[in-house]
């Protein structure tokens, strides 16, 4: 499967924005789906996860309340609704598909198969 995510951009603390991630090439609800970021000078960490129906979806703590993932099965697309965004949500934004992916899992980064080229966010202050 072949990820492109769009949407990242420069914006001010305290602003929303949504980055999506257009899935192609494969039957996209066989994967699990997550959103990684890396930051500079930082290791690439997790962000979000979301099952194959989208009914249950799984956050770093870091972000709980403020960003949502979502997917719409029919447009091969995940999303994250970043909101009260904050100056160290600055990062490279990566999404990613795992077709094998269990509940342990979704955090690990070596558990998704396919990654996007990722996308800019900027956070000032």
């Amino acid at each position: 499967v072949q990820l492109q995510a769009s949407g990242g951009g420069l914006v001010q603390a305290g602003d929303s924005l949504r980055v999506s991630c257009a899935a192609s090439g494969d039957t996209f609800r066989r994967y699990v789906m997550g959103w990684f970021r890396q930051a500079p000078g930082k290791e690439r960490e997790f962000v979000a996860a979301i099952t194959r129906s989208g009914g249950n979806t799984y956050y770093t703590d870091s972000v709980k309340g403020r960003f949502t993932i979502s997917r719409d099965n029919a447009k091969n697309t995940v999303y994250l609704q970043m909101s009260s965004l904050k100056p160290e949500d600055t990062a490279v934004y990566y999404c990613a598909a795992s077709a094998t992916a269990i509940l342990s899992s979704y955090r690990n980064e070596q558990s998704y198969n396919y990654w996007g080229r990722g996308t800019q966010v900027t956070v000032s202050s």
